[in-house]
């Protein structure tokens, strides 16, 4: 058995193709196995008449659902950067074209994101045609803590949220759980985490369902889709990150009497400063962008990430060594400080490391 066939398990039940996480002391990462196991399962099933809808869940180590996905692999983007292994490339340039092939996949796709869904997890449930959540679900978009950006077309789905609450997840990685993520606008409805089982069973009967839009239609009649009251004060998440800039938005916060603010300003403080920078950018540039327009920005940003500065020089590197490897929680930011960060540094991000034919994504459309 391969750790393709190990870590994800693609079955046709009934009429409708599930695909489960099997990854489960890992929380689900992503590994690039999984990727193209996910990519082939979706391709075949699109050209197969007898698949009306696709479903995804993730396992955890007691059984089913539990824990969606925790992300991408990061342990094996800080081996592959020191090493020079070609699969890092490998890795997302795959993964941001199964991102998009999910947000434009012409069947129901239908996302069970009960438990973690941060970072990867995110990409491949975002573009779903049903988020579902549950009560214990933790969706987040966490990547400054590592010193990385808000990827998997996180400047698409992000940017797109309501006011400028997109900048404020991005930046703060703030985790939503279950009705919270509706009220961002990242979910579609909850369900009791008891009733996913009998759910998953229920999409078996071969005999319920004449369409695609059967299916997702018996899924969503079983969901609330209650938004919860906002835990994020919405006039002064648009006052503040709707500044021009990271220094204006933590010169705010800090000048702020608000618990909110105080709170909100210590997290970015403990981010990676020039990520903070990068990232502001990114999603305000992604604001008018089309979906395969950012995913063509993000495999850019995601190269300059571990190649602008090689090896231990990277931001991204430093951030998963002291979150993963050696787990001190003490990073070395450099710029090490958010007001000593340089426009230039900024900018060099965003220079389009190919020509635009030679791009690795340019096939997206």
């Amino acid at each position: 058995m391969s750790d393709n066939e190990q870590h994800l398990i693609a079955e046709v039940r009934g009429r409708v193709g599930c695909l489960t996480l099997n990854r489960p002391k890992a929380i689900n990462a992503l590994s690039l196995g999984m990727i193209r196991g996910i990519t082939a399962a979706l391709l075949a099933w699109r050209e197969d008449p007898q698949v009306l809808a696709v479903v995804i869940r993730g396992v955890n180590k007691e059984g089913p659902f539990g824990a969606f996905c925790a992300g991408g692999d990061i342990r094996f983007f800080h081996q592959a950067a020191l090493a020079g292994n070609p699969e890092l490339e490998d890795f997302f340039t795959e993964e941001y074209a199964l991102n998009h092939l999910i947000f434009t996949y012409p069947k129901p796709y239908m996302a069970f994101m009960d438990g973690i869904c941060m970072g990867g997890g995110m990409g491949i449930s975002k573009g779903a045609s049903l988020r579902v959540v549950t009560e214990r679900s933790q969706l987040a978009m966490p990547e400054t803590n590592i010193g990385l950006f808000p990827d998997v077309g996180g400047g698409y789905f992000l940017s797109r949220c309501a006011g400028r609450l997109g900048e404020y997840l991005g930046l703060t990685g703030q985790v939503l759980h279950g009705a919270q993520a509706i009220t961002a606008g990242l979910a579609d409805g909850l369900v009791a985490s008891d009733r996913l089982p009998a759910i998953w069973s229920g999409l078996a009967d071969e005999a319920a369902f004449l369409s695609g839009e059967d299916v997702q239609r018996w899924v969503r009649e079983q969901l609330d889709d209650t938004p919860a009251p906002a835990p994020w004060p919405r006039d002064e998440v648009d006052r503040v990150f709707g500044l021009d800039s990271i220094k204006a938005i933590i010169a705010a916060l800090e000048g702020s009497d608000s618990d909110w603010a105080r709170q909100t300003a210590k997290v970015l403080r403990q981010r990676s400063p020039l990520m903070l920078h990068v990232v502001l950018e990114q999603i305000r540039r992604a604001r008018p962008m089309t979906l395969a327009q950012d995913l063509r920005m993000e495999r850019g940003l995601v190269r300059r990430c571990f190649h602008l500065r090689p090896g231990t020089a990277s931001e991204t590197v430093e951030g998963i060594r002291a979150l993963a490897v050696d787990k001190d929680k003490q990073p070395k930011w450099n710029p090490a400080r958010i007001e000593d960060v340089q426009d230039a540094e900024v900018e060099a991000f965003f220079e389009n490391p190919w020509p635009v034919s030679g791009h690795p994504l340019a096939h997206l459309n």
